[in-house]
């Protein structure tokens, strides 16, 4: 048995799946999930990990099956127009991002985002109703729905959450902290999502290594010109800014404050 990483619904996480064939990077495959078959792109071809998938290839995608999902995404668009005509004659507070028909045509799943819980139950009969398929409601972060409409950050480049498929960790406001960038405020380290940027977490190791035998800021230490207040730590080049009690400002390396 292979474990393969297959990018299922372009809002969730890749599945790991198992599989009974060799697969490569790059195939269009069948896969088959609790509820439905779904077609996927393979990721990741010979996955390392421990996980005990429960979802299972079917198949290499066929001609047939390709084409039926170019006619499955012709009708999803018609179909999310009908469920945002009912949400809007409903007056809920959410907002449709996305759908997915099931490759038999026999389901659909709505994605949308809310500040809170909503009670989608009457709007999943008016809306199975009309299109006569079983449909399904599922609610999404913020993050989740860049990374399905795409976007480039202030950087200029393509959003991290569509560029890296794979799963993104979770962004601390400690990694901001270690960069000494926390003080500009969550609207300036924050993306298109409204989230902390994804781009945190590359450096924020390699920070914390820095930091590492570093006073806090704001701390008082020794220095041979006397008592000062640290205002400003450079991990970088292991110095920090020091103000000293009589008011005057100096740079010193972190090997010269005294004990």
């Amino acid at each position: 048995m292979f474990k393969v990483l297959v990018n299922i619904y372009s809002w969730e996480r890749p599945k790991v799946c198992r599989s009974d064939i060799k697969l490569e990077k790059g195939d269009t495959v069948i896969v088959r999930l609790k509820q439905s078959l779904e077609i996927g792109e393979v990721l990741n071809a010979d996955a390392m990990l421990n996980e005990n998938p429960e979802e299972k290839v079917e198949r290499v995608a066929s001609e047939r099956d390709l084409k039926n999902y170019q006619e499955n995404q012709k009708k999803k668009k018609e179909y999310l127009k009908i469920c945002r005509e009912e949400i809007k004659k409903a007056g809920l507070e959410m907002k449709l991002v996305d759908g997915a028909l099931s490759l038999d045509g026999k389901q659909i799943v709505f994605v949308f985002t809310s500040d809170g819980r909503i009670d989608f139950r009457e709007l999943v009969k008016n809306v199975s109703r009309q299109i006569k398929k079983s449909v399904r409601m599922q609610q999404i972060g913020s993050r989740d729905e860049a990374k399905n409409l795409g976007g480039y950050g202030i950087c200029g480049r393509e959003l991290c959450c569509v560029c890296f498929k794979g799963s993104i960790q979770s962004i601390t406001t400690d990694m901001a902290r270690a960069q000494q960038v926390a003080h500009r405020g969550a609207e300036r380290i924050s993306g298109l999502c409204g989230r902390l940027m994804c781009c945190l977490a590359y450096e924020a190791e390699q920070y914390r290594e820095m930091l590492k035998g570093m006073p806090e800021l704001y701390s008082t230490v020794k220095t041979s010109k006397g008592k000062g207040t640290v205002m400003e730590i450079i991990p970088e080049k292991q110095e920090l800014k020091i103000k000293l009690e009589k008011g005057e400002y100096i740079m010193i390396k972190k090997s010269e404050i005294k004990e």
